[in-house]
């Protein structure tokens, strides 16, 4: 049951201060016995003859505020925004009974950055890296989510957000865009393209970061001839991580000793970075991606297009049904089965020529033990590479490692 004449008013206020309000609600403020607030809000009001309370410690603060409360005092609490948007208001709540409680919201900070750089925002993800890690905000960018807004501090600030964004070395890009002292006489809209000019520039205390997804055009002229960068590739919008990273791309490329004029199957292509970089290695092979997914065969088209790669084929299928349509190869790379390793085994044995490899990449143990027992009974020579590899990932002001999925790297062939 709401309380007809609630006593305490908590109120959202912009960096106009008093500007930022209706007449109304400057009247409640004026009316006030009790007057609660950070330094910036509580000088807004210079002329009230409120006793005032400044917010610093939140505990001493709420035990005086309750204290006044008790005297049936008029309280009146200024805030930045919404109260009840990642501030002041949730931590009243958990003290204060809500039916003493009457909140009158200004614009938050999300919703004035996002009308300022024009962009809808009901689907964005905001994350607070107040006082927090930035695992959250990890996940969020591993996923690729669309849009993030980032409520920033001290510590996990503009600059460590974009250091946490270059360490992950995403398959995506985003456009930042900085914003400072929104609502205010000095409010500021800055976006970068390059992240990195990010690190260069000083930034107001008060800010949040918007991060947008961006499909990134590639020069190609700069690219390295082996080893691509994950960010090279447009991957899946629910699993921007689902593909084979440089780091084990490049040691399946050294097993599968590509040589000129060969024809190559990469079963299981997802985005189709194994067969890309195959195709640029060697442009005289002829490279057939297969892949079950409508997705999977879209993304290995574009990206292909977008590198310049000709002599790929995408076949959209199934293996190993599918595999019945294709030339001999000379070399094989399976990255994905669909649970049917041994089926595809056996008609890739039928269909590789007597000097071919067959090179896998497997996750998972089950899988392992599947292909080292079909090598073992079809008296093939093999030899496994087991792989883990960490990334340097920044926290706070130091650094750790974050580590890449371990895969198992097999390489066999019939002589």
């Amino acid at each position: 049951m709401n309380h007809p004449n609630p006593k305490i008013e908590i109120i959202g206020i912009g960096l106009e201060g008093k500007g930022s309000l209706n007449n109304p609600t400057i009247q409640i403020i004026e009316q006030a016995t009790v007057l609660v607030g950070s330094k910036r809000h509580l000088e807004y009001f210079p002329q009230t003859k409120a006793r005032k309370i400044e917010l610093g410690n939140f505990i001493q603060a709420i035990e005086k505020i309750k204290y006044y409360l008790e005297k049936r005092e008029k309280i009146v609490i200024l805030t930045t925004g919404d109260p009840l948007f990642f501030g002041f208001g949730r931590i009243l709540l958990e003290k204060i009974s809500k039916e003493n409680l009457n909140f009158t919201p200004y614009l938050t900070s999300i919703q004035l950055a996002f009308n300022k750089i024009k962009t809808p925002w009901q689907d964005v993800k905001i994350t607070s890296a107040h006082g927090r890690n930035l695992e959250q905000l990890t996940k969020l960018l591993q996923q690729g989510t669309e849009k993030i807004a980032i409520l920033t501090d001290n510590n996990n600030n503009p600059h460590e957000i974009v250091k946490l964004y270059l360490s992950l070395d995403l398959p995506i890009h985003y456009n930042f865009w900085l914003c400072e002292n929104l609502g205010g006489k000095e409010e500021k809209i800055t976006q970068f393209t390059q992240p990195e000019n990010l690190l260069n520039i000083e930034y107001a205390p008060l800010n949040i970061l918007i991060m947008l997804r961006q499909n990134k055009e590639i020069p190609i002229e700069t690219l390295p001839i082996l080893g691509l960068p994950d960010q090279t590739f447009l991957s899946f919008n629910d699993r921007p991580g689902l593909m084979t990273k440089k780091e084990i791309r490049v040691l399946i490329l050294g097993e599968l000793e590509i040589q000129p004029q060969q024809t190559v199957w990469d079963i299981g292509a997802g985005t189709g970075s194994v067969s890309i970089e195959i195709a640029r290695l060697s442009p005289t092979s002829k490279i057939y991606a297969i892949e079950k997914t409508a997705m999977g065969i879209s993304l290995i088209q574009t990206n292909s297009q977008r590198l310049g790669i000709s002599n790929i084929n995408s076949i959209h299928g199934i293996a190993p049904e599918i595999l019945t349509q294709l030339p001999p190869p000379q070399r094989i790379f399976i990255g994905g089965s669909s649970g049917k390793l041994r089926e595809i085994l056996n008609h890739c044995q039928q269909k590789i020529t007597e000097d071919g490899i067959i090179v896998l990449a497997l996750t998972s143990i089950e899988n392992l033990n599947i292909a080292l027992n079909w090598f073992k009974e079809q008296s093939w020579n093999y030899k496994i590479l087991q792989v883990n590899i960490s990334r340097a990932t920044p926290i706070a002001q130091l650094t750790r490692y974050s580590p890449l999925n371990p895969v198992n790297i097999i390489k066999g062939s019939k002589k």
